[in-house]
């Protein structure tokens, strides 16, 4: 099984549309997995009509529409790897104790909001990933995403994908 994890799209405010990479891998995997900050509810439409499977929560820059549409924390089993998916884990330090008590019954927990890419293991064997933000990168030196596989009931290939930066008409975005 093919996963596509993003978060903090942040449509159509840091950028005027997703990029063309994301979109392409969004048709090829089985699942995407959204943490939440689309900001637009165009985005949702456009990923739930291209996604097989789209898990999504919403995020704090997230209004009324889209909280009407999506819960604040989505799980699912997909082939027997158990997910939660939510936008905010707060404060880095301390985050993988915080985050395995709050969700015990899960083996990976996705989140967004710093868009700050992250993969840890919290004790008790609670995966965390952050695919950062496809469309604004902050103070990373990429914006980003992730994809991953599910093979024989575990978590494989993770993989942390960096996008070339953006052109605008005052140069590099």
């Amino acid at each position: 099984m093919r996963l596509l994890l993003t978060a903090d799209t942040h449509l159509p405010r840091r950028a005027r549309e997703l990029p063309a990479e994301l979109l392409d891998r969004i048709t090829r995997a089985d699942v995407v997995i959204h943490a939440g900050d689309w900001v637009d509810t165009a985005t949702l439409d456009l990923l739930e009509t291209r996604a097989r499977r789209l898990i999504g929560v919403y995020g704090n820059n997230d209004g009324p529409a889209l909280r009407a549409r999506l819960p604040e924390v989505a799980r699912a089993e997909l082939d027997g790897v158990r997910f939660a998916v939510v936008h905010e884990t707060g404060p880095a330090q301390g985050r993988e104790r915080r985050c395995a008590e709050r969700f015990p019954e899960t083996d990976v927990l996705v989140f967004g909001h710093s868009h700050i890419p992250w993969d840890t293991t919290a004790a008790g064997g609670l995966r965390l990933l952050n695919p950062g933000s496809p469309t604004d990168r902050r103070r990373q030196p990429y914006c980003t995403y992730l994809t991953a596989e599910i093979a024989q009931g575990a978590l494989t290939a993770v993989e942390l994908h960096r996008l070339p930066p953006r052109r605008t008409a005052s140069g590099p975005g």
